[in-house]
Order: structure tokens, then sequence, then C-alpha cells
């Protein structure tokens, strides 16, 4: 494998929920390997900040609020974005939250929401850049996962559900669109406190349990996903597709830890 076949300078990576906690970390970490990266989201003001610093990086970029819940606003993303940088090579899906609730009670419309926002935007933005992922030629695609695609999680079952048919989807898109060159992979996080989850794990019990079934004792910092961001948008991967790489410092992977 050369250093060029790392390269990611000068790809354009286009992130939907990429203005905080691991969506900003993965869309900075690109433009500090040398992508121009669009970081999006609904909110203005975030999205306004994650473009000033991937300019501060010498990185272009296009300021598009866009709310992944709503087609015609992820279209018209797209359209932004091809007007100002031409092309997209890179497609990461990040937007998400979170809620604990006993699964009893749930209401319906509040478990049908949270899907909405993680599997269904991840569908509308693979279908709505899919023509300039093929026009691309090394389209690459990135979905968040979770350690929740793979386990169970106290009363978090919406939140897993959906992880866990992102995984699914991940699988289905690498297969269906390989003939099209574009290469479909995902990242499953360990525990990464962000303002997605910090009053879950931070302080608590949920929070020693998880440390405890660590190998590495410690949660996660998001910037130590961009490595691995960073291989899989390039052409490094022309093989690999259909996977989810779990960075959890061990925890899948452990059993007794004392």
């Amino acid at each position: 494998m050369s250093a060029n076949e790392l390269s990611i300078e000068d790809r354009v990576a286009v992130v939907i929920g990429g203005t905080s906690g691991i969506g900003r970390a993965l869309a900075v970490g690109l433009a500090r390997h040398g992508a121009n990266v669009v970081a999006t989201g609904r909110r203005e003001k975030e999205v306004e900040s994650a473009a000033a610093e991937i300019e501060s990086l010498g990185r272009q970029t296009v300021r598009c609020p866009a709310d992944a819940r709503n087609r015609e606003s992820i279209d018209a993303l797209r359209e932004a974005v091809v007007a100002r940088l031409g092309h997209v090579d890179i497609l990461i899906n990040a937007a998400g939250y979170t809620f604990k609730e006993p699964t009893v009670s749930v209401d319906e419309f509040r478990f049908s929401a949270l899907m909405d926002t993680h599997l269904m935007s991840v569908l509308r933005a693979c279908q709505s850049f899919h023509a300039l992922l093929v026009a691309s030629g090394h389209g690459r695609i990135i979905n968040i996962a979770s350690l929740g695609s793979f386990l169970a999680f106290h009363q978090v079952a919406a939140y897993c559900a959906a992880k866990t048919a992102i995984l699914s989807l991940t699988r289905s898109l690498a297969c269906e669109w390989a003939e099209d060159g574009i290469v479909v992979n995902a990242i499953a996080p360990g525990v990464f406190p962000t303002e997605l989850n910090r009053n879950l794990v931070m302080g608590t019990a949920r929070g020693q349990e998880i440390l405890m079934r660590t190998p590495m004792r410690r949660f996660g910092s998001p910037e130590e996903l961009v490595g691995l961001a960073v291989l899989l948008s390039s052409d490094a991967v022309s093989f690999l597709t259909g996977q989810c790489i779990a960075v959890d410092g061990g925890y899948l992977a452990s059993g007794v830890n004392s």
C-alpha cells in the first residue's frame, strides 16, 4: 500500500450531523487530513461554527443547514455542495440522539421519531448522494453504528434498534452498490461522552459498569475515530466493504476483566 492510497487530499466530504459530537470530530479530522468538508445540521449557528473551524485549516466548505429528517432539505444540501465544490467523494452519516426510558411505556411516536432520525436519515442521504458518489469514481459512505448495533443497553431499545438497522442497511448498500464502485462501511464507537449521552454515563452507575467492562478502563475521545474514518474514506479500502469496525477499547472483545 502506498502513502498515496491513504490520501484524501482535495476529496469532498459531506458529514450529516457534523456540527457536534462525533460528527464534528470526524468533519474537522477529515479537514485536517486534506479534505474539503461540509459539516451540516439543523442549527445555523453550529453550522457556521463548524464551517469556520474547517476554513481555519485551509479547506473549503459550504454553509448550508440541513434537516436529516427532511428529503427536500438533504437534496437542497446536495445541490449547494455541487454548486460550490463541484463533486462529492465521501458521505458520513452521523446524525442522531438518544433517550432512556422503559420500553414498556415508550410512546410509539417517540420511538418512531428516533428511528426516523437515525435509520431513515441514512437512507435519505445515501439515496440523495448516490449519483454523485458513483460519478466520483471512488465513492465512500461511512455510517455511524454503535455498540448498540450488537448488544442491548438497558432502557434504550429505540436507539439500539435503530443502530442495529443501520448496520443491516450498511451491509445491504455495500452489496447493492459495489457494482457502482461505492464502498460502504460503518464505524461502531464505544462509549464516547458527548452532549448526546454525557448525562447517562458521566459519574453514574451505568458509566461505572461500562468502564468495568472496557479493558482499557476509560471512555473514548471522538478524535480517536478520525484515523479510521480517514482510512475508510481513502482508496486503501478498495476491497473492504460491508464491514463495521468497532472502536471501543476492547468492550465487544471482553469477557471477564478481573
